[in-house]
């Protein structure tokens, strides 16, 4: 029996989590991994990232095709055309709770970023601090399982009850 084929969920998935917040009053934010197919002005381009807001008072014209991700914005009081391939966007969430979903990094981008994560950990200071103080004060988005949260304080599970195991968005300082 031969594979069936199919597109990818990832642009159905952008485009539900843009109507759940725009259903719910939140501001919708999408994480990008910046190439060159990435048009964004690279000036707001900070390791190779970029967090678009595209709620529709922050956007004109907002295009969430299954390929791409068209629209104008203004960055600085000027206006700028933004198109982002759907298989860029490693991330969607919302502004106001953090709610969000993670996607798998571009596979371009595997091998680099675990150069990138090799060298952090090469260039940590001897007292464990990370290497360089602009790291640690900028946040970082990661996957965690409810399973390896550490328990609190007063023993019980900080995760939401009955939910052991599935991932969810954590926001680190």
């Amino acid at each position: 029996m031969s594979e069936i084929q199919t597109t990818s969920t990832q642009p159905y998935l952008i485009r539900a989590w843009v109507e759940w917040c725009n259903d719910n009053g939140l501001t919708p934010y999408l994480s990008v991994r910046v190439d060159k197919t990435v048009l964004v002005p690279r000036e707001f381009v900070k390791d190779g990232e970029i967090v678009l807001n595209i709620s529709y008072d922050a956007t004109s014209a907002l295009k969430l095709g299954n390929y791409y991700i068209e629209f104008t914005a203004r960055f600085g009081g000027v206006p700028r055309d933004i198109m982002v391939p759907v298989s860029r966007v490693v991330a969607i969430f919302a502004r106001e709770t953090g709610q969000g979903m993670g996607f798998p990094p571009p596979e371009d981008l595997l091998d680099d970023d675990a150069d990138i994560a090799m060298a952090a950990l090469e260039g940590a200071g001897d007292a464990g601090e990370p290497a360089g103080e602009a790291n640690a004060a900028s946040p970082v988005m990661q996957v965690v399982t409810s399973s390896e949260e550490p328990p609190a304080p007063d023993g019980k599970s900080p995760g939401r009850a009955g939910k052991g195991g599935k991932p969810s968005l954590k926001l680190v300082k």
